[in-house]
């Protein structure tokens, strides 16, 4: 069964969903997609079958599947040339955050060819998103990020690994196919890494100082799915918790349009300085950060608390079972486990005072709280 909801993309979910893609693009008059993908699934027998529907039905399609992990602005500007030397007619973003950041990011520079970061919505850029883009879909392979109904990407610069974020309404996928079969072959280290990345996402987005009760409600339910889900996914997965799972992601990326907080400025340095997977480095550090947070809090952790089924409804209970997930599911416990050094602190507290998303964080954040919290995850 194939469900179809708006919120506000349009969204068709269910098992088999990514058997309609060909038809879709045929109905749209659509015969020349640009695919873009990361080198992994470039390589998968799930993508190679995508193609091959593809073909079957006439659709010349042309490939980009060469970016990194976190992406970065070069990795744009690589797929743009792609798309001016081949004479595509739509972009189709296949996989995980790192895809569909580069395929949302390209969608804006087709005919946006200013400077890419001159478009940064922390500077004010989205104003000069005023052209149109190219027809744009979304087909997630993970259930971590969201970004497959997103209306953002983040990138890194090359150089200053400082990230940056592309948005505008215009960036948001027209059509979403949403299948959870294709997450069903993920491994255990991803599915973890990307399931705690998006808890992280539905509870940074609850505590966030912004109002928006529609997006508290949106993250509990997600927060719930997930607690109820990511366990088995990770070791014992079936349809039934790979789809959980899945609309748990995409519900993390509807509720942080209200904000997110301490811990993705502890991770996004882990990731532009040290090439950490961006879930890996959420999960290492939600307990610590949520720890931070508790004080003062005290009556939004109890709601986290009862979303997650915990016996002990407290910011303390909270902090307990985000270690002990962690544990269950094999995520490392200490920074020092997943390649950082003592001599790396100082710059990652840098990074992180620098870092965009602590600002809507429930409680204000110091580069020394950052230095602390680092030094205690380490």
């Amino acid at each position: 069964m194939i469900y179809q909801f708006n919120i506000p993309t349009t969204i068709r979910f269910g098992c088999g969903a990514i058997k309609e893609l060909p038809a879709y693009l045929i109905e749209q008059g659509l015969k020349r997609p640009l695919l873009v993908t990361d080198p992994t699934i470039a390589q998968l027998d799930f993508f190679a079958e995508i193609v091959r529907d593809l073909n079957l039905k006439g659709i010349h399609l042309e490939v980009f599947s060469d970016i990194h992990k976190n992406p970065v602005k070069s990795d744009v500007y690589k797929g743009t040339d792609i798309w001016d030397q081949t004479d595509r007619d739509s972009i189709v973003g296949i996989g995980g955050g790192a895809a569909l950041d580069i395929a949302r990011s390209i969608v804006l520079r087709v005919n946006h060819r200013d400077d890419l970061f001159k478009y940064d919505d922390l500077v004010g850029g989205d104003v000069y998103v005023t052209n149109s883009v190219p027809h744009f879909i979304t087909v997630p392979t993970t259930a971590g990020t969201g970004s497959e109904v997103g209306r953002s990407a983040i990138i890194a610069d090359d150089e200053t690994h400082q990230k940056k974020i592309l948005f505008s309404p215009k960036l948001m996928a027209k059509i979403v196919f949403a299948d959870p079969l294709l997450t069903m072959g993920l491994p255990p280290h991803i599915t973890a890494a990307t399931g705690m990345d998006a808890l992280t996402h539905n509870m940074e987005a609850f505590l966030a100082k912004n109002p928006n009760p529609i997006c508290d409600g949106i993250a509990l339910e997600g927060m719930h799915l997930i607690a109820k889900s990511l366990e088995q996914a990770v070791l014992r997965p079936n349809e039934q918790v790979r789809s959980n799972m899945l609309v748990a992601s995409m519900m993390g990326a509807i509720a942080f349009q209200k904000g997110l907080g301490v811990v993705h400025s502890l991770a996004h340095p882990l990731s532009s300085l040290l090439d950490t997977h961006h879930g890996l480095a959420n999960a290492v550090n939600i307990p610590y950060g949520m720890a931070f947070n508790v004080a003062g809090n005290e009556d939004k952790f109890k709601r986290i608390a009862q979303a997650l089924q915990l016996r002990e409804e407290t910011g303390e209970g909270v902090i307990k079972y985000l270690f002990e997930l962690n544990e269950h599911i094999g995520i490392p416990k200490k920074l020092r486990d997943i390649g950082v050094k003592d001599e790396h602190i100082e710059i990652l507290a840098d990074l992180a005072i620098a870092d965009f998303a602590h600002p809507n964080n429930p409680k204000p954040v110091s580069r020394e709280d950052f230095k602390r919290l680092y030094q205690q995850a380490f």
